[in-house]
């Protein structure tokens, strides 16, 4: 029996050996270099990064930079931008003189200033500005109109209350939104745009009954409003400072 036992551990060294060989043939092994692949792996990276690449999904994507870390934007270059940036407004203007000369002039105030952005701005606010007026909310007025002409728009929605009529308004578009003046007064940036808008718009008394207007009509509305805020402001808010109406 003891010959046997023998025999049997005898067989299980041998395998045990055999794959220790094969496990050992199949992973590799340690060659002592493997810590200097991996900080050689890690400077490439950080070289990359230097360098300006961004490692994507799907590619690689390189960054301006500058030549030196921590280099300032040179004078020349910033006088080129500006120079850029006045050219652009004077673009935005269309051949139109005037309005060519007081976007500049606004420009040089607040290099900030973008007459695009503007527009877009002055559009989102005449709707909502239209929209309160109509629905009597003082609130939302408040906060986008000067005090000479929120004080104008109160007092013709208390008119309109004290004789309980009521304005039932969809505001449809603008159909058009042109800038027709600009100027630098005293340091206060004055912007007027024409709108022209479309309105179903009609004024109902106590009865319900409709005494102005028609609620089935799409109506052409245009408007003159100019806008104003301090160029050297930290707060990027225009308010509406003046309205006519065209018709």
């Amino acid at each position: 029996m003891g010959g046997n036992i023998d025999v049997i551990t005898l067989v299980f060294l041998v395998v045990a050996v055999a794959i220790f060989i094969k496990l050992r043939s199949v992973l590799g092994r340690r060659t002592g270099h493997e810590q200097t692949r991996i900080e050689r792996y890690r400077a490439q990276q950080e070289a990359r990064q230097r360098n300006g690449e961004l490692v994507g999904q799907d590619k690689i994507v390189t960054l301006p930079r500058r030549e030196r870390e921590g280099e300032e934007l040179q004078p020349a270059g910033a006088q080129q931008a500006h120079a850029d940036g006045e050219q652009r407004v004077r673009e935005f203007a269309a051949g139109n003189s005037a309005i060519s000369q007081g976007l500049v002039d606004i420009f040089r105030a607040d290099p900030g200033f973008d007459p695009g952005h503007f527009l877009q701005g002055a559009k989102a606010a005449y709707e909502i500005i239209v929209t309160a007026f109509a629905e009597g909310n003082r609130k939302t007025l408040k906060n986008l109109l000067n005090s000479e002409v929120y004080d104008g728009f109160v007092s013709a929605i208390a008119d309109r209350e004290r004789r309980g009529e009521q304005i039932d308004q969809s505001f449809v578009g603008i159909k058009a939104a042109d800038l027709v003046e600009a100027e630098l007064k005293g340091g206060v940036a004055q912007v007027t745009v024409k709108f022209v808008s479309e309105l179903i718009s009609a004024t109902r008394d106590r009865a319900g009954v409709v005494i102005s207007g028609d609620p089935k009509r799409i109506r052409e509305v245009t408007d003159i409003w100019t806008f104003a805020r301090e160029a050297s402001s930290r707060d990027p808010n225009w308010k509406l400072v003046a309205t006519q109406a065209a018709n």
